[in-house]
């Protein structure tokens, strides 16, 4: 059981748009329920208040865990993940068809941690397009941060 309060916990799946904040996945159709992530891990002094946290699919959750920062791909330095709460999406990534894109260090770094392309979750991509669930048309997506440009 969580130790998330319930009032919280909806106030993030709501401002989420029900979708992971990563990875953009719709919850509908997921037998998994979403984690309610902790955008500064709780381990590393996190509170658990609105302002840090973030929906995150199960996959998305796991693969972050309890980090901050990975290597960039590219050019092999440390880089912040991807934070929702202050990062805007779409500066950092974009949608290429069925695949992320990673647009800096930050979105190359998360893409490749997070491994938002492979190829079960593609093909999640191609089944939620029949479904109308995808690309997502939530806020987040297409300003980053739940807010208008």
């Amino acid at each position: 059981m969580s130790d998330i309060p319930a009032h919280l916990r909806r106030l993030v799946v709501y401002r989420a748009g029900n979708r992971c904040e990563y990875c953009g996945l719709s919850q509908l159709g997921q037998e998994a329920t979403f984690h309610i992530d902790h955008v500064i891990p709780r381990v590393l002094g996190g509170p658990t208040v609105e302002e840090n946290l973030a929906l995150a699919c199960v996959s998305c959750s796991l693969r972050k865990g309890a980090r901050r920062f990975v290597e960039d791909p590219d050019t092999g330095f440390p880089t912040p993940l991807f934070n929702p709460r202050t990062d805007r999406w779409s500066e950092h990534m974009k949608w290429n068809e069925f695949l992320i894109q990673g647009l800096t260090p930050t979105g190359r770094a998360t893409v490749h941690a997070l491994e938002l392309n492979r190829a079960s979750l593609v093909l999640i991509r191609q089944v939620e397009t029949v479904l109308g669930r995808y690309p997502p048309s939530h806020s987040t997506f297409a300003s980053g941060n739940g807010q208008e440009p």
